[in-house]
């Protein structure tokens, strides 16, 4: 089977309210309301049942809901979503066969009542986070309480990045232009956000803990020699702190930790994007994800670009069964087929 562990949808309920919160929604909560599929099941399944034997694992799409409004229309739509992402695995197990938690990242008490409400009641199989919490890391003291809670469930984290053009790439300018912030700003969010883990010892305190990065990893396997050898100089380069004690208190290399993490194929039809990747992390900690619904075709492009591509892999059939099945069956807890 073909197991999408990255897709985006909206459940009718919760779309309905997230026009009521945001009636004039730019950017990414633009770009997301063009897409039928992403609330239309009806054409949702129409684009599934071109490709034999595929199942999706559903989350909701971008923007953060910490991005929507306050903690209490954050809380809001997330128990909205969580519960309309519930019903669609309930009713359609064999298309859906999970669904990922959306969090009230604004809220700490209420992003941990949300989690545990999710995951123990309505059967999640892991939780989504974005790669800041409204310009905060995720490692900041009110957020990091998550990953003590996920690593105790043994239940993965799913990361996805996040920025607008409200983040400039020059000092001296208000905004960024033609959607840099998307093209090159997310996977330097990604990339960012798990470097801020590594360093914050994460890793150290949590050694089995699983977080799922989107898009292959950012910019991770790309930059191997930045990140290893570049760092294991940390603070040869730095004046004003001393990261030296921070190096020496680690357990490992800043690379070998690096290699920790798991990344999904969403990679928008590269195949060296993903043959990197697939060198960096190796087929144990690489799954198969499209992005869906995202692409030109407003559904189907990414999902058949990444299945040709993996397909095209040289590797072994033990190694491409992992990527499209069996990593996410083994982390997610799913059931194998009979």
């Amino acid at each position: 089977m073909k197991l999408d562990i990255f897709n985006h949808i909206f459940p009718r309920r919760y779309y309905e309210r997230m026009l009521e919160v945001v009636p004039d929604g730019r950017d990414m909560n633009k770009r997301v309301r063009a897409i039928p599929c992403i609330v239309d099941l009806d054409e949702r399944f129409r684009i599934m049942d071109a490709f034999p034997d595929y199942a999706q694992v559903i989350c909701l799409g971008s923007p953060p809901l910490e991005a929507l409004g306050g903690p209490a229309t954050a809380v809001e739509l997330a128990r909205i979503g969580n519960d309309g992402m519930a019903e669609l695995v309930a009713k359609y197990p064999g298309r859906f066969p999970g669904f990922i938690a959306a969090l009230p990242m604004n809220d700490p008490e209420a992003l941990l009542a949300e989690a545990e409400r999710a995951l123990t009641k309505l059967g999640a199989v892991g939780v989504q986070v974005f790669t800041n919490v409204n310009g905060a890391p995720l490692t900041a003291p009110a957020t990091l309480p998550l990953f003590e809670l996920m690593a105790r469930l043994d239940l993965p984290i799913w990361m996805h990045p996040a920025r607008g053009a409200n983040v400039p790439d020059y000092t001296s300018e208000k905004k960024s232009h033609y959607e840099i912030w998307w093209t090159f700003g997310w996977p330097y969010e990604t990339s960012v956000a798990m470097a801020h883990m590594v360093f914050a010892g994460l890793f150290d305190r949590f050694p089995d803990l699983k977080v799922i990065t989107h898009h292959m990893g950012g910019m991770i396997p790309y930059f191997e020699g930045r990140v290893g050898p570049g760092w294991d100089q940390l603070g040869t380069r730095t004046s004003d702190e001393d990261y030296g004690a921070l190096l020496a208190s680690l357990k490992k290399r800043p690379l070998d930790y690096f290699r920790m993490f798991y990344a999904d194929t969403a990679v928008f039809g590269s195949k060296a994007a993903t043959q990197c990747g697939l060198s960096f992390y190796g087929a144990e900690r690489v799954l198969f994800a499209s992005d869906a619904p995202f692409d030109p075709e407003k559904g189907s492009a990414y999902i058949r670009w990444t299945i040709e591509i993996i397909d095209a892999l040289d590797i072994t059939p033990a190694e491409r069964s992992a990527i499209y099945e069996g990593n996410a069956r083994r982390l997610l807890k799913l059931p194998a087929r009979a």
